[in-house]
């Protein structure tokens, strides 16, 4: 013990429901760059809602430069990735790796992966909880929360109060964050049969249910809960997600963050990475509470 859209899918469910998802959302995105008429092209890019706002403010600083970028949170990581194989958009954002699974099912996607920075997942909870005693959190007692073996704070220190759990849908790089930290290589189980579990999708939308639950907890970038006075970071095994924890990896739920483009990026594509790599677009994490690729050594 520490002092300190609800749509209900399988918690685990197969990366052919994550692509099938990205599939329906995609209808509204044209394929390749598309016209914006007089022959000037938009650069696409989609994917992950951690990475999407600061690709969203690289995208209006190049305005003045020519360049037209359109940044979409189609489907998270997992739908990024899809995107860029399925040849939709020119740049995938993604807040995880791409996987040997992506590979083995797109073998003619060249993946090249160019990270631009890094963040740290929290398990966030409600301020009613935090304030009544839950701070810190041990890995056992994440995975009783989040497999529903845990359903009252009071089990870990805190109020007489039903837990509410909101898990991110599959192919979210957060939820991979955290399996990888309560399961390591193993494989999660089925999700709790519980009307006290949801899942949910984007950052913001994580956030508002968070906000809205009495009693609720969830993976969420930690950038996303700065200055919520209705939330709040519990440490992880006495670990907080300071910038420091994050650099030298002693925080054990941090993630990189991520450009994918099929093959080596060219023309406007590489313009678009190459300012996020230069200090002007480094200087772009910081508002969003991450890290950049110099305070993690890189």
């Amino acid at each position: 013990m520490s002092p300190t859209t609800h749509t209900l899918l399988p918690r685990r469910g197969s990366r052919s429901l994550a692509l099938a998802a990205g599939a329906l959302l995609l209808a509204s995105l044209t394929t390749g760059c598309a016209d914006t008429g007089g022959g000037k092209k938009t650069l696409q890019a989609s994917g992950s809602t951690t990475v999407a706002p600061v690709a969203a403010d690289a995208a209006e600083a190049l305005k003045a430069e020519g360049l037209d970028i359109t940044v979409a949170t189609q489907g998270g990581s997992a739908g990024g990735i899809s995107q860029l194989a399925a040849g939709q958009i020119e740049v995938a954002l993604s807040s995880k790796p791409v996987s040997d699974e992506d590979r083995a099912a797109s073998p003619k996607t060249d993946f090249v992966e160019t990270q631009i920075g890094s963040d740290a997942v929290g398990v966030i909870v409600t301020k009613e909880v935090a304030d009544a005693g839950v701070t810190d959190l041990s890995k056992d007692e994440v995975r009783g929360l989040f497999e529903g073996e845990i359903t009252n704070w009071s089990k870990v220190g805190g109020p007489d109060m039903e837990v509410f759990v909101y898990d991110k849908e599959p192919g979210r790089g957060t939820r991979e964050v955290l399996d990888k930290f309560v399961y390591g290589d193993g494989k999660p189980p089925a999700p709790p049969n519980s009307p006290n579990f949801a899942i949910v999708g984007g950052n913001l939308e994580t956030r508002n249910k968070l906000e809205s639950t009495p009693g609720a907890v969830g993976p969420l970038s930690t950038g996303f809960v700065d200055g919520r006075d209705k939330l709040a970071v519990v440490t992880l095994e006495g670990i907080a997600p300071s910038a420091e924890n994050v650099a030298n990896g002693t925080y054990p739920m941090s993630r990189p963050l991520y450009v994918i483009t099929d093959g080596k990026p060219k023309g406007d594509t590489k313009k678009f990475i190459d300012y996020l790599l230069s200090d002007e677009g480094q200087a772009l994490l910081a508002p969003h509470g991450y890290l950049t690729l110099e305070q993690i050594g890189l």
